[in-house]
């Protein structure tokens, strides 16, 4: 039987640790639209506007997931004094990217004589950067730094991605139930009682990951809010598929970057990481370039995005004390 091929996309990009951050305070971020379009020059009266109506997606910070819809992580972004402007939060990623978009409304420069390296799930890609003053969510500021200049599909409108992986004393929660996203300074005070406390150990980056099992097979676990899918290397996909002979899907995968990867859909059995227990997800396995970054090629190993992550009711993760913490009430098992 020959097996189907269908594009895939996927983003979770990987480059140059994040530059140090300063001081944090607890800081909800506020729900903000994306910032209103300029009126065409020139464009004739229309007499009395009806009411607005704002567009759902730019009123959701902390999406979960649903039957229909990969959820995602917003925060509203300060950048060069001035928005507030949408970018994904990405626990995969220990930089920031700004899309092209947003460029161009700062009339900020490129880069003309020099391109930056960025790794992606897919492969390796250099591109134009732009230099930021300040980059602020809340009270945590990113100054004087060379941003990559980076679209790709998962942003679906949103003007940037905030990589949190290379925070060091601050602490992150993502609320779905109440849709708001909390960055704050790490300290003595523990999350509530009804949240799961799970230590994790970091790899490339300052990446969380934590120890778990998909369908019995010992996995390090990668946690990344910035990946819509969750991914498992060719030596997962080993482990439990190497003696099956039903034909696999085959898929082409798309990330940030140009390369194209091939990849096979699979559905996965239980992933258990302690206090997270998903099934029926549908994983993507390959031997993809993001794995060779983070020299996790030998072992089993998955990247868990946001078709898992978002069935939570909250996560939080505090980067000073490497700990996780989750309220589970929306996981669910097969």
């Amino acid at each position: 039987m020959q097996g189907m091929r269908a594009a895939l996309l996927l983003v979770c990009v990987q480059c140059m640790l994040l530059a140090s951050a300063t001081r944090a305070t607890d800081a909800a971020l506020p729900v903000a639209p994306a910032p209103p379009s300029p009126a065409p020059t020139g464009a004739a009266a229309a007499g009395p506007a009806g009411p607005i109506v704002p567009d759902p997606d730019a009123l959701l910070f902390a999406a979960p997931t649903t039957v229909d819809r990969i959820g995602r992580v917003v925060a509203a972004v300060m950048v060069n004094g001035k928005g507030p402007f949408r970018f994904i939060v990405d626990t995969g990623a220990n930089y920031s990217t700004i899309a092209p978009q947003l460029v161009s409304a700062l009339g900020l420069k490129t880069s003309a004589a020099q391109s930056m390296p960025i790794d992606g799930v897919t492969g390796s890609s250099s591109v134009p950067w732009v230099k930021i003053a300040a980059l602020r969510v809340g009270d945590l500021v990113i100054q004087d730094k060379q941003v990559p200049v980076v679209w790709a599909p998962m942003m679906a409108g949103a003007d940037g991605i905030l990589g949190v992986a290379g925070l060091r004393n601050e602490k992150l929660l993502v609320d779905f139930a109440h849709n708001r996203v909390v960055i704050s300074r790490s300290g003595l005070a523990r999350a509530p009682y009804y949240y799961t406390h799970v230590y994790a150990t970091r790899v490339h980056g300052g990446i969380m990951s934590l120890d778990g099992r998909v369908g019995g097979v010992r996995v390090l676990a990668i946690i990344d809010t910035g990946s819509e899918r969750t991914i498992g290397n060719q030596a997962l996909h080993d482990a439990l598929y190497a003696h099956r002979k039903v034909t696999p899907v085959a898929v082409d995968v798309y990330g940030a970057t140009t390369d194209i990867a091939p990849g096979e859909v699979d559905a996965s059995p239980l992933i258990d990481l302690g206090p997270i227990r998903i099934g029926r997800v549908t994983l993507v396995f390959g031997q993809f370039h993001i794995f060779d970054v983070w020299h996790l090629t030998k072992r089993p190993a998955v990247i868990v995005g946001m078709d898992v992550l978002g069935t939570l009711s909250a996560l939080g993760i505090d980067f000073r004390h490497a700990e996780i913490y989750i309220d589970t009430k929306y996981s669910f098992e097969s």
